[in-house]
């Protein structure tokens, strides 16, 4: 009888252990699955954007336009405010940035055909840009014109440019103004500007200083960045024409995505790390509510 329950006893002890080891194991599982979770995945899986799915937000910019976006000298190297921002806004999102360098005048379409997810080359917003793609607004903006160091023809705005020899780079919002200050001109019967454009805003400087161009025009903290590189050689007016927010580009029906990046966005403003990106390049006078 005793020793009956003595191994009924045994029996017992020997289930309750069974039950301790697994229970062990399952918690050494968990342990470990959550050691091999990726940082950021919770708030990649809030997201639920398609595009984010392979852990890296592609990036299309025109990689030419300091200090917006450019290579490090000498190397193929990304840096600049979009590709800071852009890093940030990965890190935020829980993946990683890959940066896709794409001509100006064919991003739009470029976006449009999925060559990458998101546009971020210091794009202006404007309606005609609107109807083919969705933004979210991050920096604000204005044209400026560059001239050689003293101003020699007396540029001080966009209609002082009659008769005179202006670089621009292709398919900007200056091309535009440009083309609207020509149809003013033109209805007072003054001479039209010669407008010379150009795949890259470098290419158009160029002109400038070998004095084949009387000026460039270009968004005002790029203006700012080519009269500081300069050596002297040439100065920025200072103005500020038709100041517009830049675009993180988005194509539609992404709305997922694009919900994604403005919350990332804005976690970035709430936590000051948008505005030390902006005064680390010398730009916090273009920062966005």
């Amino acid at each position: 009888m005793h020793r009956r329950r003595w191994f009924h006893l045994v029996s017992i002890v020997a289930a309750v252990a069974a039950v301790l080891v697994l229970f062990a194991a399952c918690g050494g599982d968990e342990e470990e699955e959550s050691k091999s979770t990726p940082a950021g995945s919770a708030t990649k899986a809030t997201a639920k954007a398609p595009e984010l799915e392979d852990g890296v937000l592609n990036v299309g910019s025109d990689i030419a336009y300091a200090p917006i976006e450019f290579f490090e000298e000498g190397t193929q190297n990304p840096q600049g405010l979009d590709i800071d921002l852009a890093k940030a806004l990965a890190d935020e999102l829980g993946v990683s940035a890959e940066f896709t360098n794409t001509g100006f005048d064919g991003i739009i379409g470029s976006l449009e055909t999925e060559r990458f997810d998101i546009l971020m080359s210091a794009m202006t917003v404007t309606e005609e840009r609107q109807k083919e793609i969705d933004f979210i607004p991050y920096f604000d903006a204005g044209t400026d014109i560059l001239v050689a160091e003293g101003n020699p023809k007396n540029v001080k705005s966009i209609e002082d440019l009659s008769g005179l020899t202006v670089g621009v780079q292709i398919a900007t919002i200056q091309v535009d103004q440009l083309q609207a200050a020509n149809d003013a001109l033109k209805a007072a019967n003054k001479p039209e500007i010669n407008v010379l454009t150009f795949d890259q805003n470098p290419l158009a400087v160029e002109q400038l200083i070998n004095g084949r161009a009387d000026a460039v025009i270009a968004d005002s903290p790029v203006v700012a960045n080519d009269a500081r590189l300069s050596d002297g050689k040439l100065q920025a007016l200072g103005l500020a024409v038709e100041a517009a927010p830049y675009g993180i580009g988005v194509r539609k029906g992404s709305s997922e995505l694009r919900a994604a990046v403005e919350g990332a966005l804005q976690k970035l403003i709430d936590s000051g790390k948008y505005k030390a990106i902006l005064i680390e390049w010398g730009l916090e006078g273009g920062a966005i509510d």
